[in-house]
C-alpha cells in the first residue's frame, strides 16, 4: 500500500506513513476515545520491555497522549522497525502530556523475581509522571495502590495507542542503555542482542562467565557447576 498522498503529519518526513498505519491508529484509539466521552481526561499508557532476556535492567514507561494529535506509525514497539521506533519515541517525548521512564536493575531482579521487579519498574513509571493520570491503561500486568483505576489489557501494546507509544519509550530507552552496556562489557555483543538468549550470547557467558549486569537468576542452565 503506497503512503497516503497529501496527508500531513509530523512523521511523514521522517518515515513512511501509509493507509494502514492511519486505520491501525483510528482502531486502536477507539477505546481511549469511549474513555474520553465517559470523563477520562488524561488517560496513562503503560508498557515494559526487558523481561525476557539474561541481561540488563527491565525498563517501563509511561505516558499521556494529547487529545488531537496524531501519532500515526504506532504499533507494538516489537513489530516496528528501529527508525520507526526512534522517530515516534522523538515525537512522544515532545508531544506527550506527560511521559517517564523507569527501571529495575539485575540485582534486584534477582532478588525478587521478574514479575515483581517489572511491576516495580511500572509503578515507578507512573509515579514519575508530571501530572496523575485519572486511569491508567497496563499492558497485561495487573497494579494495585494507585488512588486512579489501572486496568491490565493482554496485548495491550498491539491494541491500545497509548500502551503502544510507552512501549515505544521503553523498548528504545533499554536498546540504548544496552548500547552503552556493549561499550563497558565488550564481548557478548550487547549492543546486537540487547542481553537476550541468543546462541552468540550464551556462547559468550560460557567462555568469559557472566558480567555485572547479567541476571544470575536466568543463568542456572547455562552456569552449570
Amino acid at each position: 500500500m503506497g503512503a497516503c498522498d497529501g496527508y500531513r503529519n509530523p512523521m511523514s518526513a521522517v518515515i513512511r506513513i501509509t493507509a494502514r498505519d492511519i486505520e491501525r491508529y483510528e482502531r486502536m484509539g477507539a477505546f481511549e476515545a469511549r474513555l474520553r466521552e465517559a470523563g477520562y481526561r488524561f488517560i496513562a499508557g503503560v508498557d515494559e520491555a526487558g523481561r525476557g532476556p539474561l541481561a540488563g535492567p527491565v525498563v517501563a514507561a509511561a505516558c499521556i497522549l494529547p487529545e488531537g494529535v496524531n501519532f500515526h506509525g504506532l504499533n507494538d514497539s516489537k513489530k516496528m522497525t528501529v527508525k520507526r521506533r526512534e522517530a515516534l519515541e522523538i515525537l512522544i517525548r515532545e508531544k506527550a502530556v506527560a511521559w517517564s521512564v523507569a527501571m529495575v536493575g539485575e540485582s534486584e531482579i534477582d532478588r525478587v523475581n521478574i514479575l515483581e521487579a517489572t511491576k516495580e519498574a511500572m509503578r515507578r513509571a507512573l509515579c514519575e509522571l508530571s501530572c496523575s493520570p485519572d486511569i491508567a491503561l497496563i499492558d497485561a500486568v495487573t497494579l494495585q495502590g494507585f488512588d486512579y483505576p489501572c486496568r491490565a489489557l493482554v496485548k495491550g501494546d498491539a491494541e491500545h495507542n497509548v500502551i503502544a507509544a510507552a512501549s515505544v519509550l521503553a523498548k528504545v530507552a533499554r536498546d540504548r542503555m544496552m548500547v552503552r552496556w556493549d561499550e563497558e562489557f565488550p564481548g557478548y555483543g550487547f549492543a546486537s542482542h540487547k542481553g537476550y538468549g541468543t546462541a552468540e550470547h550464551i556462547r559468550a557467558i560460557e567462555e568469559q562467565g557472566p558480567c555485572p549486569i547479567h541476571r544470575l537468576s536466568f543463568l542456572s542452565n547455562i552456569l552449570k557447576p
